[in-house]
């Protein structure tokens, strides 16, 4: 059975716990070198932001790609950002996670809910957003469906549009919602430190 392996993969990762303005920050270090870094909100237990990197081609640490949560602007140099700047009307795409779906939101698109389409492409393992008008269009995967190896299901799909955002929601398969609450468990056992108390304790 495909979903334990994930869930093993975590359990066997180094991981390191820290509690710090109202978030539960943990820290994985997979044997292969990959690390995962992710913030729980403290109370509610909701994700709110997970982030990969791995080592480059020099053995040196790669740049944190994120997953979900806010997308990080590049730190550009003072004379380069005053000369290149992203334009602030630009669809801007990010993963914003509940915790009974995985949901998107593309902030910028001013056009009417009946423009959008949103399909699932089974064989390629991605959703698709279409616009009628042509003026946008965007691939994307569920990692986390890849990771526990589990199918795309049209039923599951969603999106609604207000205040110039669409918002697409997947409404999380009950595999992962098992399997996240094995992990939320998981989490619990590590000895977080707070925030000033110097070394993290590790699991």
């Amino acid at each position: 059975m495909a979903v334990p392996s994930w869930l093993e993969r975590l359990r066997a990762a180094s991981k390191t716990a820290l509690v710090q303005d109202g978030k539960r920050k943990i820290h994985y270090l997979f044997e292969d070198g990959k690390e995962m870094a992710e913030e729980y909100d403290v109370k509610t237990g909701q994700l709110v932001s997970r982030k990969w990197r791995e080592k480059n081609a020099l053995g040196g640490s790669g740049k944190w790609q994120v997953e979900v949560g806010e997308p990080t602007s590049p730190l550009l140099g003072v004379l380069e950002s005053e000369l290149i700047k992203e334009s602030s009307s630009n669809p801007v795409f990010m993963r914003k996670d509940t915790l009974s779906s995985f949901q998107w939101r593309i902030r910028n698109l001013p056009y009417p809910k009946e423009v959008y389409s949103v399909s699932v492409e089974k064989e390629q393992r991605c959703c698709v957003i279409r616009t009628t008008n042509k003026k946008y269009y965007k691939k994307f995967s569920i990692p986390d469906l890849d990771r526990y190896q589990l199918p795309l299901d049209t039923a599951a799909l969603s999106f609604t549009h207000a205040n110039n955002t669409l918002i697409i929601t997947y409404q999380k398969p009950k595999e992962i919602l098992a399997a996240e609450e094995q992990l939320q468990k998981e989490l619990k056992k590590i000895k977080a430190a707070n925030n000033g108390d110097g070394d993290c304790k590790t699991q």
